[in-house]
């Protein structure tokens, strides 16, 4: 089979389409999948075409004002369209529904390629945290025509696929997220690098991944880290990432460790020298960090959504609360703190419930649901999307 990723983000740039993409792609070329990639031109590796695929398309590149990490990608679809009359792919997956997932969705539908496309993006609340809620109806009839133009659309969760279906978007699919099992282990824990947080092995680390933006509800982060705080004063509080909030939040929380970006070896080190991680964050499709975290062996605080939802069993390996109680959040992260013995059993349920998630199963997985989607179209051309069996 020969695939077709059209994605605004690629590896190594770090987020969590790219990580998906980056692991499923991985899988892919191991089984001797022919893979094409079409992307926005990079702004980390200076255009270097991306290792393993049969062809690249490198399209015009901007940024969104005011948050340059996020870059979306421009083009035609006669430019596609010819790229894809050298090399025709079987099917396309879409992992945007930006202008380039637009643009690629005519060229395919004018070609005759089986489109499946990814929702990798929870766009109403990206419209609630910036500001504009009134864009969210808007948004909601964008994304059901264009995700209806498609055969299939590949959600990670079953909460997610029933919200979907009942926006009226068709031929929804669920498509979990793996974990790598020996990237993220406690065994990288490291006690030098918990000395250098200040603390010894019988205090508690309180961790937070992710990016440090409105979107990731980092007014609740602080609230909770400072409650957390008060009742453990010997604990060492330590945040990965970067973002536009992260001087409000340094400044808010002085006593914490901020390392920015680091590369994914640190990152398994930062997790695995951890004993608690805090993530309130109500803005995610998946979360891969709630996965690599449980790995990790960390007990996980988080809203029951997304992937806490589908991997935490609240009070066994966890703990998940009802979203929007951010009452409720910030008790369960106190609570946790002053008890070790439940934050070291939990830890270790949850990296035997993330071990579950295996990277090789999802990718089997994603290409049955692409040959189910070619099989469905050139069996009723033109007809989108494919029906729930």
């Amino acid at each position: 089979m020969r695939i077709c990723l059209v994605s605004e983000t690629w590896s190594p740039e770090i987020n969590g389409v790219a990580h998906t993409l980056r692991r499923l792609s991985h899988e892919l070329q191991r089984r001797d999948i022919s893979l094409q990639l079409v992307r926005p031109k990079p702004r980390l590796d200076k255009g270097r075409p991306a290792q393993g695929m049969a062809a690249e398309l490198q399209v015009q590149r901007f940024s969104i004002p005011g948050y340059q990490e996020v870059q979306l990608g421009l083009t035609t679809p006669s430019r596609l369209k010819r790229f894809w009359g050298k090399l025709r792919p079987d099917v396309i997956y879409l992992a945007t529904q930006g202008p380039l997932g637009w643009a690629a969705r005519r060229a395919a539908r004018a070609l005759g390629i089986p489109l499946v496309a990814g929702w990798h993006t929870n766009f109403e609340h990206y419209c609630h945290a910036y500001g504009v809620p009134w864009l969210g109806t808007v948004t909601r009839y964008y994304l059901r025509h264009f995700h209806n133009g498609c055969q299939l659309t590949l959600v990670p969760t079953h909460q997610q696929a029933r919200e979907l279906s009942r926006q009226g978007i068709q031929g929804v699919r669920v498509m979990a997220r793996g974990i790598n099992g020996e990237r993220f282990s406690p065994a990288h824990r490291d006690p030098e690098l918990r000395r250098s947080w200040g603390v010894n092995e019988h205090q508690p680390v309180a961790l937070y991944v992710g990016r440090l933006a409105a979107e990731k509800n980092l007014s609740l982060l602080q609230e909770s880290f400072r409650a957390m705080r008060e009742i453990r004063p010997d604990m060492a509080q330590v945040i990965v990432g970067g973002g536009p909030g992260r001087a409000q939040l340094q400044s808010a929380l002085p006593d914490a460790h901020f390392t920015g970006f680091i590369d994914t070896d640190d990152l398994a080190r930062h997790y695995a020298s951890a004993d608690i991680f805090v993530f309130p964050s109500l803005s995610e499709t998946w979360g891969n960090v709630v996965a690599e975290a449980m790995a990790s062996g960390l007990a996980v605080v988080a809203y029951r959504q997304a992937a806490s939802a589908e991997l935490i069993d609240s009070g066994r390996n966890g703990i998940s609360v009802t979203p929007e109680d951010s009452e409720a959040f910030r008790q369960a992260a106190v609570s946790l703190c002053q008890h070790p013995a439940d934050y070291a059993r939990f830890g270790r349920m949850a990296r035997l419930r993330a071990l579950e998630q295996s990277w090789a199963d999802i990718a089997d997985q994603f290409l049955s649901y692409l040959d189910h989607a070619r099989e469905a179209y050139h069996a009723t051309p033109y007809s989108c999307p494919v029906r729930p069996s």
